[in-house]
């Protein structure tokens, strides 16, 4: 593998570097690359492609930040596969064999002032960027967090500084209000809080009742989707999505959606598809090399 290096404050930073590695928690980890090209032009709510090494499949993330000057991406991953366990074994100084992007549209702000952002797990890191995003840009952000228990709660103190207020929800009561992301959300909406939007962020079936509690009350949604992706440019149609009746790619009509037209029943058992063999893969990384299996 050749690696090009670059000259940074008198620094050589070698492509898809890995600056900085922070644990969030036990299954979560923070990474930031050096990938000028892309951070140069990245903007909320877009995402890349990378790959561990040259043998390795190409999965997308959802870009956690950037700095243009630094030229940095920040992505935020979860160990659920054969590639994101591959990637925790690197560390800072190591570098993956590429990272493509930004890819995918970047979220819409134009017209609001007040929205909520619903965060679901690990999708808290994917809403993180948009949330942050709408904030900077002069709009009052809600953000409502939810996750399982309080040992999984990720992005509280960055949430806390970045948007206007933040409520955390945990499944258990272990942390914050006990309840889903959606008893917070109709909550909020019954105490008469007025939004212009609400932005669902987690697994397809969350954000398919987030959107629906909004719906009820009469409250426009989107829906930022992470389905099947291989080339990212809408050529494989593997991340097909049935939108208003219609299909759309999500690498490049979305990832963002109008969540009263999604179909979320097809949505959700697509999501499904390959279940049996990504539990298969999460058994059979070498654990001496990290290299990837081969099949007999």
């Amino acid at each position: 593998m050749i690696f090009l290096s670059f000259d940074v404050g008198g620094i050589a930073l070698k492509r898809f570097e890995i600056i900085k590695k922070r644990p969030l928690n036990d299954t979560i980890t923070w990474y930031t690359f050096y990938a000028p090209l892309v951070a140069k032009h990245a903007k909320p709510g877009q995402f890349i492609i990378l790959r561990v090494d040259e043998y390795g499949e190409r999965i997308p993330i959802t870009m956690a930040g950037h700095d243009s000057e630094k030229g940095t991406v920040d992505i935020i991953v979860q160990k659920v596969g054969r590639t994101s366990m591959l990637l925790d074994q690197l560390q800072e100084g190591d570098c993956i064999a590429d990272l493509v992007g930004p890819l995918g549209m970047p979220s819409k702000m134009e017209g609001l002032k007040r929205v909520c952002v619903c965060g679901g797990g690990v999708g808290n890191a994917l809403a993180y960027p948009i949330a942050i995003g709408m904030h900077k840009a002069g709009i009052h952000v809600d953000m409502v967090c939810g996750f399982k228990t309080k040992d999984l709660v990720i992005l509280e103190d960055e949430f806390r500084a970045g948007v206007d207020r933040v409520f955390m929800v945990t499944d258990d009561g272990t942390y914050g209000e006990k309840g889903f992301v959606t008893d917070k959300l109709r909550n909020l909406l019954e105490s008469g809080e007025k939004y212009d939007e609400v932005f669902a962020v987690g697994p397809a079936m969350m954000m398919k009742f987030t959107c629906g509690v909004a719906k009820e009350f009469g409250v426009h949604s989107v829906a930022s989707l992470a389905t099947y992706m291989i080339d990212g440019t809408g050529m494989c149609g593997g991340c097909r999505a049935i939108v208003g009746g219609e299909s759309k790619f999500v690498c490049v009509d979305g990832p963002d959606f109008d969540g009263d037209l999604i179909d979320w029943d097809l949505l959700i058992k697509r999501g499904r598809t390959y279940a049996a063999e990504e539990a298969h893969d999460r058994e059979h990384v070498c654990k001496l090399t990290g290299g990837v299996r081969t099949n007999a």
